[in-house]
């Protein structure tokens, strides 16, 4: 699910953590957070995001489980018409407006 954070004024490390997100990593100018919700690391919330100007650009999406398929683009994941991920980025928008 695509999210858009207008006038982003922090760091988006620290709003995220705010959020109950960890940082996870960086490659080129896209991030990635997670938010976890058992010892496991499965399921959890995953956020890919960049800036644009004072934007803040994020792809959320639920990871139910680690990728079973040998390729590490594939998971088990819910995106846009879930429930679940619909409640998140509501309290994201919430949180981060």
């Amino acid at each position: 699910m695509k999210l858009v954070f207008e006038n982003i004024r922090e760091n988006p490390i620290n709003l995220l953590r705010s959020a109950g997100y960890a940082f996870q990593r960086k490659e080129g100018e896209e991030m990635s957070f997670v938010k976890i919700f058992s010892r496991s690391g499965y399921p959890r919330f995953h956020i890919y995001c960049h800036l644009e100007d004072s934007r803040l650009v994020a792809n959320l999406h639920l990871d139910q489980k680690k990728n079973t398929y040998g390729n590490e683009t594939r998971h088990h994941g819910e995106y846009d018409n879930s429930p679940t991920v619909e409640e998140e980025a509501a309290k994201l928008k919430s949180i981060l407006k």
